[in-house]
């Protein structure tokens, strides 16, 4: 019988997640989008990267988009749908045609026909006005005033005895005579206006002619150029409207813009820009012939990124655009396939969110501007034509974006209705383990072009579970296994040898824990010199090593603490200072809050709960959260109320519920590691330790440094499951049990808090009742 679930030995892990992907690839019903959750790290990306490039193979190659002139609305340019490699070859065509609109045009107009035809056509127009000038012509010489024309005007002059007079001639004559040739010349000119009278309309009739003339012998030369490309597309209904609508606006064109000779060639280059910004189309998104369904990743999804945009340009202090400035978004580019995109950036983008559920929604891609950038005054916008939408969304996000998105916005669901879960571990198995040893056999080979022995192996599995924090599992971000390969593999090379071997593995740890250990050095620094107090030897009251993890940046390590408390008659009950300063969160402040709870059920059964009492973590200057310092607040504090001292070459984490029960914690290899460092600076005595719940013992995967002082009883690491086994270790005497008869056995820490908190009670009361 075959497995449910083949083996995938190109990722390690994740079977979760892995079915959930197969699935919402499955599901060709809307809504079913994917959103990836989990860390980053966890190898995400690379999963959904290879399921969808293997899934968008049995697919067929999508549709291509172009968008052509809309020459009855230019804001609202048209879609065609082509498939796909045609969208090039139609771009082709138009250019082809645009080259040879521009070899015809004018040259068109110098055929002998369409000369003739405008010769005709100047000569009526030329014989009617020639008719009008001859007929005034005549009559001014039988007054003896001759008609001449200088310039394109005509004028008057009178005629003495034949001859023509100029200025100074006429200026001679007697006034008699020249107010006799004014008056015949002012008649002349009247009798000239009123021939004249029907020129304009001679004018615009030659004008209409020669217009009909000229459109008619464009026409008749673009015609068989249209045909051939209408009939090599004649299935195509959208190109098919598009090419009849282009023969008007060709012609227009042609009129405008190369009706007369040119007499430079850039002029042409200029003209058939011109043209190509009004008739080219402008291709969206286009596939070659058998492409396998498109895999986008947009990186940085903002509104024009991922629905396209419109570029404007300045003209003459204008903002304009056209179809041709239309540029494709990643859901064109992604149409009819996937698109991979980040959540948190997805989400913090309101318009985005918004505009990719109305794309969803209605199956088309959005394409309106948003209100701030669509604001550009009274210039020129587009409303091109929606194009249908057929996508598979991927997201990736953070596990709290999931919830959170859940909760507040209805409709995500709707449109998210599958969740690819990443665990943190992978389960510790021969399969996964063997799966392991594949990859990074693989990456070593491959991107660094070398090997590795069997020890550097073993310390890669290992370096997996101290990043697990796990004795039977790996971790699961398996790019920090890569990151340490690559990094030994520099130390590798340093030494000249052909092999990645396990001091390499060593040194690349060392060499990052070097480079960005300098804030816990100096840390140590300060304890060592004393201006943080930290004692690793001897004993003291209401004292005690409490173990911290700090994570600045991608490091993490442990540091402790010292923890003291102070107790005196009151009734104020347990006061966190951290708290009252503002520097104790949530959880640390519920931590503190249950050691009230826990002495009430503990001691406070046949008296009333009345003490005062302080607890700090001292010489903190920082913000303070997690839980897992309540048992040490605890052992520090019953210190306080029994006044017995506390051993202080021991630390202990571990946090506790109100019946004394201690619970794991997180970190706690790092806080041992910690402790451990401080120790051995100051020297080991073999009395030093760490006490940690029980419930930790399977997150142990130390340092082997720790492991070795631990089995030469240099060190000591003690669990343990109650506060009794922790107060025994840490004041070296009996917590004490109660007996049948209710009393705890002297001489043991519960009988000693017993007491004081009920003597603490009646001076108390006792105060009261005075």
């Amino acid at each position: 019988m075959a497995a449910p679930y083949p083996d995938d030995l190109s990722f390690i892990g994740q079977q979760r997640a892995r079915i959930a992907i197969d699935f919402s690839l499955g599901m060709d019903l809307q809504g079913y989008n994917l959103y990836v959750m989990g860390e980053a790290a966890l190898g995400r990306f690379t999963l959904v990267k290879d399921k969808l490039t293997a899934h968008s193979k049995t697919r067929k190659t999508p549709l291509e988009w172009l968008y052509v002139n809309n020459f009855d609305d230019h804001r609202e340019p048209i879609a065609i749908c082509l498939a796909s490699g045609e969208s090039k070859i139609f771009s082709d065509d138009i250019d082809s045609l645009i080259d040879e609109i521009i070899d015809t045009f004018p040259a068109a107009f110098d055929n002998p026909g369409y000369q003739r035809k405008k010769k005709s056509i100047d000569t009526a127009f030329n014989t009617k006005y020639d008719h009008a000038i001859d007929s005034v012509e005549e009559k001014a010489l039988t007054q003896d005033v001759v008609l001449f024309e200088d310039n394109g005007v005509i004028s008057f002059a009178p005629l003495v005895k034949g001859k023509q007079l100029d200025e100074t001639e006429f200026a001679a004559l007697s006034d008699e005579l020249r107010q006799h040739f004014f008056a015949l010349i002012a008649g002349l000119e009247d009798d000239l206006n009123e021939a004249l009278i029907e020129l304009p309309r001679w004018k615009r009739e030659s004008s209409e002619k020669l217009r009909e003339l000229k459109r008619a012998t464009a026409e008749q030369a673009i015609k068989p150029l249209l045909k051939e490309l209408e009939h090599k597309y004649a299935t195509q209904i959208g190109i098919l409207k598009y090419l009849k609508e282009l023969r008007k606006e060709l012609i227009d064109a042609v009129l405008e813009w190369l009706a007369d000779e040119s007499e430079d060639k850039n002029e042409d280059l200029d003209k058939k820009a011109m043209l190509a910004d009004y008739f080219a189309p402008n291709l969206i998104v286009g596939f070659k012939e058998g492409d396998p369904a498109p895999v986008v990743y947009e990186p940085n999804p903002t509104f024009g990124n991922v629905f396209g945009k419109v570029e404007y340009s300045s003209q003459q202090g204008s903002v304009v655009t056209s179809y041709r400035s239309i540029q494709a978004g990643a859901l064109h580019k992604a149409n009819g396939g996937y698109l991979i995109m980040d959540a948190e950036k997805v989400m913090a983008n309101p318009q985005v969110w918004d505009g990719l559920k109305l794309s969803l929604k209605a199956r088309h891609i959005k394409n309106d501007l948003p209100a701030q950038e669509s604001s550009l005054g009274g210039s020129f916008t587009l409303r091109p034509q929606l194009i249908p939408l057929d996508v598979k969304i991927v997201l990736l996000g953070s596990r709290d974006l999931y919830y959170l998105m859940q909760e507040y916005d209805d409709e995500f669901n709707e449109f998210f209705r599958v969740l690819a879960d990443f665990e943190y571990f992978i389960p510790d198995s021969d399969k996964f383990r063997y799966q392991f040893i594949t990859r990074v056999q693989e990456h070593v080979n491959k991107n660094l072009k070398s090997d590795l022995t069997q020890e550097a192996m073993a310390k890669l599995l290992y370096f997996s579970y101290r990043q697990a924090e796990h004795q039977s599992k790996l971790s699961a971000r398996f790019a920090d296994v890569l990151e340490l390969v690559n990094e030994a593999h520099y130390y590798t090379r340093q030494d000249e040898c052909d092999m990645i071997e396990a001091h390499h593995i060593d040194e690349a740890l060392d060499g990052k824990q070097y480079r960005t250990g300098q804030i816990s050095e100096n840390m140590l620094d300060d304890i060592k010199e004393g201006h943080t107090l930290i004692d690793t030897q001897g004993q003291a009251v209401g004292k005690v090593n409490g173990l911290t993890v700090l994570h600045i940046g991608d490091t993490s390590f442990g540091s402790p603490a010292r923890i003291t408390a102070t107790v005196y008659a009151g009734s104020d009950g347990v006061l966190d200072i951290e708290r009252e300063a503002e520097l104790g969160k949530a959880i640390h402040s519920k931590g503190v809050m249950l050691l009230t709870g826990y002495l009430g059920n503990k001691y406070a059964q046949e008296f009333t709960l009345s003490l005062s009492a302080n607890i700090a973590i001292e010489q903190s200057y920082g913000f303070i959260d997690g839980d897992s310092a309540s048992l040490a607040e605890l052992c520090a504090l019953i210190s306080a109320i029994t006044s017995f001292p506390i051993n202080q070459s021991l630390a202990l984490t571990g946090s506790i519920n109100q019946h004394g029960e201690v619970q794991a914690i997180g970190g706690v290899n790092e806080k041992i590691e910690g402790f451990f460092k401080l120790c051995k600076i100051r020297g080991l005595t073999g009395s030093q330790g760490v006490i940690i719940p029980k419930s930790n013992r399977v997150n142990l995967v130390l340092n082997p440094e720790v492991c070795q002082a631990v089995e030469l009883g240099k060190f000591h690491i003690y669990a343990v499951a109650t506060v009794d086994e922790a107060l025994e270790i840490l004041m070296d005497r009996k917590a004490g049990e109660l007996s049948e008869k209710g009393m705890y056995a002297e001489d043991t820490v519960n009988y000693a808090a017993l007491e004081r908190l009920s003597c603490i009670a009646d001076i108390v009361n006792g105060s009261d009742d005075e």
